[in-house]
């Protein structure tokens, strides 16, 4: 064996935290990806001649394809594993986002971005079945965390970049730019980093024993004596769960659906926040261009602290309880959907109400994804998984559709009560589901 390699396996590593580097940058790129097109809708609908429906069209299939993609996805991961469906997915993501600058029509436009989500879809699959796989228990939540801000990370970056590459060239370059990082980093995930540690010859035994501990704290360790949480998990009815074994017992998990249904919920609004804050700051606030783009990013910069906090919390302070971080989060994002329809026309009080959303939203996100690792074995965690994440992406597609029929046929506050009450349906729908405490 190569003096290096063995070097290597017999000191101990930290690969682990370059995986979760990769998947932080790849989704990145990834919601890049997807969020770009706000950006390039005004140029996309001058050259077009497209209605606002047609618009909305646009904007939503990859919702739905993205959706769509979700449960096939996951039992193909289950099945043949991560590292040559991700990598696929990877690569027809950047073709199709590529392709996006190349339509010559509007019909074009819409058959790239409905399959643009098809391809993407395996993605948040692939880097949860990673995760689970990765690392140890008290870090799943802070990792997923990690890659959840990366979905918010970016609405922050693309419209500077967008910006500038429209002011240079055009608004159909800007798709043939994205294309071209997932691309290097497809080939860059498929040489590195393989589906279980033990197949890396960077990850040593020292760090692949670590992976494997089955305790929320370090052994060992001043916080390793356990803490009383004999009142919270009473409340939050947590409980020693038998594990699910076949694709079967995942389907008729009502846990799983809960969740589901929890999360479907909590990514509408989300996507709601996206899709409308901008139109609501200039018609109904009456702030400028400038600073309704300002105020815009608010709730995003909020939501990448708010996803990491949320991991860390349910990792550090709740000891792998996944359900406080949820509950907490439908609260408080219901009470922020009164606060955001009552604030004052101030751009910079406004702004950090929204930034004060996005942290509450967020905080819950990252245990959607880590819930489902201590209810089922890992072979069908990609399967729980993709039912979570169905729910969660057609609440999303679903969400600004149902705002634009209340605008037109009531108004904002009827919008913004709408978001608060499906905020209290998702804190119902998690508050019934059981916490199990099996080791993730």
């Amino acid at each position: 064996m190569d003096q290096k390699v063995i070097a290597i396996r017999t000191r101990k590593t930290s690969f682990r935290w370059f995986v979760a580097g990769m998947i932080f940058v790849i989704y990145a790129i990834a919601s890049a990806d997807r969020a770009n097109i706000g950006f390039a809708m005004p140029f996309i609908r001058k050259e077009f001649s497209m209605s606002n429906t047609e618009a909305g069209v646009v904007l939503s299939l990859f919702l739905w394809g993205y959706a769509i993609a979700q449960i096939p996805s996951g039992f193909a991961t289950s099945r043949f594993g991560v590292r040559w469906l991700f990598t696929a997915s990877m690569i027809l993501t950047s073709l199709m986002t590529g392709m996006m600058g190349t339509a010559a029509s509007a019909i074009a436009l819409k058959i790239y971005r409905f399959v643009l989500g098809l391809a993407e879809g395996p993605l948040p699959i692939g880097i949860g079945a990673t995760i689970n796989s990765w690392f140890p228990v008290r870090e799943k939540g802070t990792v997923s965390g990690l890659f959840l801000s990366a979905v918010k990370f970016g609405p922050v970056v693309v419209p500077p970049l967008c910006a500038l590459i429209v002011s240079i060239w055009g608004w159909r370059e800007i798709f043939l730019f994205f294309a071209l990082p997932g691309i290097l980093l497809a080939a860059i995930w498929f040489v590195l980093i393989p589906d279980r540690p033990a197949q890396s010859r960077f990850c040593s035994p020292a760090e692949q024993a670590l992976i494997e501990e089955t305790s929320a704290t370090p052994t060992g360790s001043a916080t390793s004596r356990p803490r009383d949480f004999r009142w919270l998990d009473r409340l939050i009815r947590a409980r020693h769960l038998p594990r699910l074994h076949s694709n079967a017992e995942v389907f008729h998990s009502s846990n799983v659906w809960g969740c589901a249904l929890g999360y479907s919920f909590q990514l509408g609004i989300s996507n709601m926040l996206l899709a409308w804050i901008p139109t609501y700051l200039l018609t109904v606030k009456k702030f400028s261009v400038m600073g309704s783009g300002f105020v815009a990013a608010a709730p995003w910069v909020g939501a990448v602290i708010g996803n990491i906090l949320g991991g860390l919390i349910s990792d550090r302070v709740f000891a792998g309880r996944r359900k406080p971080g949820m509950l907490f989060s439908a609260a408080a994002t219901a009470g922020m959907m009164v606060a955001l329809l009552n604030a004052p026309a101030d751009p910079i009080g406004y702004a950090i109400v929204l930034f004060l959303t996005g942290i509450f939203l967020s905080i819950g996100f990252s245990a959607y994804m880590a819930y489902p690792m201590a209810l089922v074995d890992k072979p069908r965690y990609p399967v729980a998984s993709a039912l979570v994440n169905t729910g969660g992406q057609i609440g999303g597609a679903c969400a600004p559709l149902a705002v634009g029929l209340l605008l037109d046929s009531y108004g904002w506050n009827y919008v913004f009560a709408f978001m608060a009450i499906g905020s209290l349906v998702s804190f119902a729908a998690v508050a019934i589901i059981e916490e199990p405490l099996n080791d993730s």
